[in-house]
């Protein structure tokens, strides 16, 4: 009979084993195969906070203001945004409109949307001051560089970003604005807008005066001319369109980019899971994955949050999202927006 000091050391040992053995197949699930890298998929990408909802009002037809408070919030620059996390799930984003040296509160604004995917119609219609939401961020893919003279261009909410730009410009600037809107009373902050362009503001309500000359706007711009642009896809193009040689332009867009050649089908491949798919031109990959992985994380479906990045291994992306940097765009794509531009694309998956 076994004495009980052996069969002691021979417990201890087998229970040292079977720990090893689960630390080894956490690290790769395939073992005795090599551990694969972890997926990017999920990871946050800002730290998230808890705010208080102190006001929830109207400032224009269809556009609500939100104030967020909160204690030692992050800093923020002019152009900066959050990500809002509705109660119902969704994430949106929203340009910061208020004082960037306000540390207690931030305040964005969002118009309704009638025919959108229901983020906007939730912050307008369920959202009530007293609630408590999450926001993400602050980040800023949309910042105010330093240039020898400016033109703003804003369309509707597009004034938003903008807004805290022509605070911040110190006494002396050359800077000139065009801010349009269906009508004058669904244009937010007009009356301060007003107030702070004067006679360098150049006011176009469709209704009254007819689509905004872009061509008589860049006239004469001087060289070096940071012209920043923020609002609807077409107002973005005529800018991109009647951009003027020597000006850089600066883009804030509210939706995915659009390919100016449509989308194709192509072949995707998950190699973690060994499964080959087709992406048709009608589908995001986000769609086609979640078919063959209903699992897989994403939350904003338009390329902001960063929430579906995936591991790009073969093939070449047609990126499309508004978050990424050119090193992360090596070797990685966010999978609800950006296609392939190559016939066949292998993922991390």
């Amino acid at each position: 009979m076994p004495k009980p000091r052996t069969v002691a050391l021979v417990a201890g040992a087998a229970l040292l084993a079977r720990r090893a053995l689960r630390r080894r197949v956490k690290a790769s699930p395939l073992w005795p195969l090599p551990a694969l890298d972890p997926p990017l998929s999920g990871r946050p990408r800002s730290r998230a906070l808890r705010l208080l909802l102190t006001a929830h009002e109207s400032v224009a037809e269809g556009v609500v203001q939100l104030r967020l408070e909160g204690r030692g919030l992050p800093r923020w620059e002019p152009g900066a945004h959050l990500d809002l996390v509705l109660p119902s799930g969704l994430v949106r984003q929203y340009s910061l409109c208020g004082d960037p040296g306000d540390t207690s509160s931030y305040t964005v604004a969002t118009r309704l949307v009638e025919d959108g995917r229901g983020g906007s119609r939730e912050v307008h219609e369920q959202l009530a001051e007293g609630m408590e939401l999450e926001v993400r961020g602050p980040r800023n893919r949309f910042p105010l560089v330093d240039a020898p003279s400016y033109v703003f261009v804003a369309g509707g909410i597009g004034i938003t970003p903008i807004l805290p730009m022509l605070r911040a410009l110190p006494d002396g600037t050359d800077w000139r604005l065009l801010y349009g809107g269906r009508t004058r009373a669904s244009m937010p902050f007009l009356e301060e807008v007003r107030t702070l362009a004067g006679k360098r503001l150049t006011l176009v309500a469709e209704d009254e005066d007819g689509r905004p000359d872009l061509g008589a706007l860049f006239a004469r711009v001087p060289e070096g001319t940071a012209v920043y642009c923020c609002g609807p896809e077409g107002l973005m193009a005529a800018a991109e369109a009647h951009l003027p040689e020597g000006a850089t332009l600066h883009l804030e867009r509210f939706a995915p980019r659009a390919s100016a050649d449509g989308n194709t089908g192509f072949e995707l491949e998950l190699r973690r899971s060994g499964r080959t798919l087709t992406v048709p031109a009608d589908s995001t990959v986000l769609a086609a994955v979640r078919r063959a992985l209903p699992d897989t994380a994403y939350s904003c479906e338009q390329g902001f949050c960063g929430t579906c990045q995936q591991r790009v291994l073969e093939g070449e992306v047609d990126h499309r999202d508004e978050l990424l940097t050119d090193a992360e765009r090596t070797d990685s794509m966010l999978i609800c927006v950006s296609r392939a531009r190559s016939e066949r694309l292998v993922l991390d998956l």
